[in-house]
């Protein structure tokens, strides 16, 4: 086991509280902040330290992990009232682990060094099972001296970390690493229409398909899953929900604008969920995307 270490975490959704339930099996102090204080009860009776606000967390930690749902939290969080430099942060590290477009590390980069402390991102690859485990996949970018910094604490949430360059290059990889698992979703549901006249069992199509060279790594860890959902079976545990997915198509299409590339496929899939989404499943899981193409595309 690593040496212990006392971190701090702001953003306790599913990814963020994964996150830290990790640390404290590994031994690790937490001590975490959420905008919605209901959200990190269950992580406060799991040993971890729940403070009230933004400041009260970076008081105490010299490492603060930030995952958020989005730009604008991103944003509330380093610009808002209150934020997290608003007391003197110097010498502290942030490591922002959100997915954003990567014009943003960069923004929130200047404003953390014009406070004197330092700023990684580090968006990771993976959901909450590979979060819990300490298996997700860190997309790193910023300074290397931040980075050797940031090791032990990265290594206890990643199997692998990549440094890939200054600020943003670690949300290109990831923007870059999500775009063909999402477009999969949109890829799968058209195969399924194909085979819909075989009438099979939802569970038996997805092994066949999984145990093909067409299956991605995610359809062989969530062919249950994708099977219940097809059988009618709502997953009531949200992994991922179709507003983010539509959130990080949408990234994806303008971080290739800004280099003046297209993304057809990528712009077809964002139409067909922005569909979805509209029929009224942007907070349903991904998963619920198969169903809705069957039922009203085939």
């Amino acid at each position: 086991m690593n040496n212990h270490f006392h971190v701090g975490l702001a953003g306790t959704g599913k990814m963020g509280a994964a996150m830290v339930k990790r640390l404290l099996s590994q031994g690790h102090s937490v001590t975490i902040w959420n905008r919605s204080i209901d959200k990190t009860k269950p992580l406060v009776e799991l040993g971890a330290k729940s403070v009230p606000t933004l400041p009260d967390l970076v008081s105490k930690c010299d490492r603060i992990i930030t995952i958020l749902t989005d730009e604008n939290a991103l944003d509330s969080v380093y610009k808002g009232p209150n934020n997290i430099l608003s007391v003197a942060p110097e010498g502290k590290l942030f490591i922002d682990m959100s997915t954003v477009k990567p014009a943003k590390p960069i923004e929130i980069g200047a404003l953390v060094k014009a406070s004197g402390a330092s700023y990684l991102e580090c968006p990771v690859g993976g959901s909450i099972g590979p979060a819990s485990e300490g298996k997700l996949l860190g997309f790193v970018g910023g300074s290397e001296a931040d980075l050797e910094r940031a090791m032990d604490l990265l290594n206890v949430l990643c199997r692998r970390v990549d440094y890939l360059g200054p600020l943003g290059s670690g949300s290109t990889m990831k923007l870059a690493i999500n775009l063909p698992l999402l477009v999969y979703w949109q890829a799968l549901s058209e195969a399924l229409s194909i085979i819909e006249p075989l009438h099979l069992d939802p569970k038996r199509a997805i092994e066949i398909i999984s145990e093909t060279s067409g299956a991605p790594n995610m359809l062989k860890t969530r062919g249950g899953m994708i099977a219940s959902a097809l059988g009618g079976v709502v997953n009531p545990n949200i992994t991922v929900d179709v507003a983010t997915m539509r959130k990080d198509l949408q990234a994806m299409i303008d971080q290739a604008a800004s280099h003046q590339r297209t993304l057809p496929l990528t712009s077809q899939a964002l139409a067909c969920f922005t569909q979805a989404s509209d029929e009224g499943l942007s907070h349903a899981d991904c998963t619920a995307l198969l169903g809705w193409w069957l039922k009203n595309k085939s």
